[in-house]
Parts: structure tokens; sequence; C-alpha cells
């Protein structure tokens, strides 16, 4: 994208095909996943200055994963332009907020508020009528923020630009790629590669080719999706595992993984299906993360949700936890040790499953598939995982079924062709599969 003249107020711009694409794009929901350095930062300045246009006076959200990642780029592009170049307002920087001056731009008063998406009470104080999400694809940028903005435009039904280069497999993908694949009416994706920018390098874009991992390449200069080195449940099967919601047998037996935690208190449940005396499936089909209850009101949750289900066990917690397991207990949930609190061999079991197709996943459960798609190990200089998991502390739903399969399951049966029948009988009904 180039600024090809500015006068009396006037942007003139000249867009690049994939950039074009967006601008034209009508949906409510415009994502731009595309290679690094592709102008997509800089097409957002323009296409929130016509949003401004369309929808008038009122208030607009710029996010991004984190204020300094913001400061560093998306502040200073819109900056660039709207002030330096338009002289169009004044910007407050301890309020984060750039007010278009209603003498330079007086047919449209209105505030840009810049948020950050770890930060939710940025996200809280506005109402807003159109919203640019920057660098969205982020492990950063959480699922709750993308829900606390999507409230900030309900009233407005307000639109969104999304700009991203592709960095893992979380909620993104679920939650918009994976749903404009199946044909939302409402969402729009645009992938374009880095050399689509005439301003990149035709040279450098050849010398990452040639020198990156194929993954990496793909994800970061290519804008397309791939199973980034790292991620540690890499043989999960979407196209098998992840199912629309069915009716699952009332007789099948229910067992609940709990996480504790005063912030974050995380629990799955699971149907299990015994196909033949050598194999069984799992269905996980409710998810819960909640905090700031006791274990009482957490009890009380879980047994209103439990309601007329067969539970046979609520496993959770390592050693230490007993006193959390103890109040569950008191305010009637008992809650078993799990027999390996261990997280490495605990990730084996779940692993073991998944490589075998018998975890199914009703596509309902957002928090748990973001979780399972962004699950990874830290990176050495290298580029070659290391032990560590990264950002361990955040992923609660995953602990939490580590714990029930931990109890679940001892040593994995042999690996054999199997097909349950009962899913597929279910499946003619729903419209989907359930195989190995």
């Amino acid at each position: 994208m180039n600024l090809t003249e500015i006068k009396e107020n006037r942007l003139e711009i000249n867009f690049h095909p994939g950039q074009l694409r967006a601008w034209d794009s009508k949906k409510r929901f415009v994502f731009i996943l595309a290679g690094t350095q592709g102008g997509k930062t800089e097409f957002a300045v323009p296409w929130m200055l016509r949003e401004i246009k369309e929808k008038g006076e009122g208030e607009y959200l710029v996010v991004s994963p984190s204020f300094p990642l913001q400061e560093k780029k998306v502040i200073p592009t819109y900056l660039n332009i709207l002030k330096d170049k338009l002289n169009l307002g004044e910007h407050k920087v301890g309020a984060r907020q750039f007010i278009l001056n209603k003498r330079e731009f007086k047919e449209y008063p209105c505030t840009i508020f810049f948020g950050s998406a770890d930060n939710p009470d940025s996200l809280e104080s506005c109402t807003a009528k159109a919203a640019h999400v920057d660098e969205v694809g982020q492990k950063s940028f959480r699922l709750s923020s993308w829900e606390a903005i999507l409230r900030r435009l309900s009233i407005n039904e307000g639109r969104v630009l999304g700009t991203t280069t592709i960095y893992n497999l979380g909620w993104l993908k679920n939650e918009i790629y994976d749903q404009w694949v199946h044909g939302d009416p409402d969402i729009d994706v645009i992938q374009f590669p880095s050399i689509m920018n005439p301003a990149f390098p035709k040279s450098e874009y050849e010398r990452a080719e040639r020198t990156l991992p194929r993954w990496k390449f793909n994800m970061f200069y290519k804008g397309l999706y791939d199973r980034p080195a790292g991620m540690i449940y890499d043989c999960f099967d979407e196209s098998i595992c992840k199912i629309a919601p069915i009716a699952l047998d009332p007789r099948w037996p229910r067992h609940v993984g709990l996480d504790f935690g005063g912030v974050n208190t995380a629990a799955l449940w699971i149907a299990e299906h015994k196909v033949n005396e050598k194999v069984t499936n799992y269905y996980i089909y409710r998810e819960y993360l909640a905090g700031g209850k006791s274990a009482a009101g957490h009890s009380a949750e879980f047994k209103k949700l439990s309601k007329g289900e067969n539970i046979i066990n609520w496993v959770g917690g390592s050693k230490s936890e007993g006193q959390w397991r103890l109040e569950f207990q008191q305010s009637g949930v008992s809650v078993r040790e799990s027999p390996i609190t261990d997280v490495e061999v605990g990730i084996n079991r779940v692993y073991g499953l998944h490589k075998e197709n018998r975890i199914f996943i009703f596509n309902t459960l957002k928090k748990y598939l973001d979780q399972k798609m962004s699950y990874s190990r830290v990176l050495d200089g290298s580029g070659n995982p290391t032990e560590k998991i990264e950002d361990k502390e955040k992923y609660h739903l995953l602990d939490a079924e580590r714990y029930i399969f931990s109890h679940l399951v001892g040593v994995p049966p042999p690996a054999e062709t199997y097909i349950d029948t009962e899913a597929q009988k279910y499946g003619r009904i729903f419209g989907i599969g359930a195989r190995r």
C-alpha cells in the first residue's frame, strides 16, 4: 500500500491485490491472515477511517495483544496517518485515545480507543462502532478478549478488521478460519504472502523459503495454516475428532476431570463408550472455567450441570491439593486424587488416545479447543522443541484432562482397526462421522 497523495484531508491509496480484496469485502468480520510485512497494519488505518465516515460520531476500538506491542507498531502507524499526515486530531497518550479534531473532522467527532488483549479492563470501557484487532493470532490474544470485543460491538453490530501473521492453531483457527471454510456468511478471510506487498524484497522471500522449516515459512511468510514445531498434541486430528454435538447414550458412564484454582477452576465432562472388550472411546462434551467462587460455589454449579447424568468419577488435583478435594467433598462432590500427577506421564496418556483417534470433542468447547491447539513447548534458538511447556500455568482445562485420563487409562490397548458403530449411528442422524 502506498500513500500517493494527501491533499485537503483526502487520502489516495494504491492497494495491492490482497488489500484490495479486504477493502472490497462487505462481511461483518474481515480477517487478513498474511505473511510478515505484507501490509496488514497499514491497511487498517484507511479501513478504520472509512468505518468512521460511514458510522459517524461515536467510539472505535483498536486492540493489540499487549500495550508494549501496540506502542511499537500500531499506534505509530495510526499517528503517522491520522496526526502527522492528515492532522485529524489529538493523541491523548495517558488515556490511550485519539480524538478526532472537531474543526478538521467536524462531521464525525469521535474517539479511537487503544486497548490491550492482556488487559481486559481496557476493552470494557466503550460501546464501539467498529474495531481493528491487530496481531490477533498471537497466543497472548486470548479467546476471552475476543469475546469482550464482541460485547463492545454488539449494540451497533460493529464490523471487525482482524490483521495478523499466523502463529498457532488456537481459537482464531477454530472460531474464525474454520467457520469461514464451512461457509459462515458473516466472515471473510483474506490470505496472501509477504511478497504480495511490492515493497517486500523478493530475495528475502526466497531466502526464507530456502532456509526455514516448511511449517514456519507457510505460516510466517505465506499466511497459510500448518502444524508448528513444539505443538504438544500434534497428532490430534481435527477432521476426525472435532465433531458437532451428538446425542450421547444416557447409559454411558460419565467422568469429570478437575483443576483447582482461586482464579481459574477448570472441569471437563467426559462420556465413556466401550466399543468392544479392547477399545473404549471418550467424548468430551462440556467445559467449565470460572473463578471467584468457593469450592461450595463451584460444587453447586457442577451439580446443576450434571443433573440426571451418570457421573462415576470426579478426579483432580495434585498430591498437595488435598485441602481442595476435602472442601469439594464437604460440598457434596467427592473428588479423587489422580493416580499420576507427573505432567509428562499425563500428557503421554492423552497423546496415546489422540494418536488412536479415541477422544472426540464437541466443537462447541471453544476454550478447550483453543488450549488444545495452542499447547506447545518452548523452542530453542535453533527452532527445536525443549522440554519446557510454554505458559504452562494458563492451560487449566488441559490439566483437568490429564488428571481424569490418568485415572481412566492404564496401559494403552494394542492399536487395531475398529469401527465405532454406536457413534456411526448417531453420526447418520446428525450428519457427521465418528471413526478411526
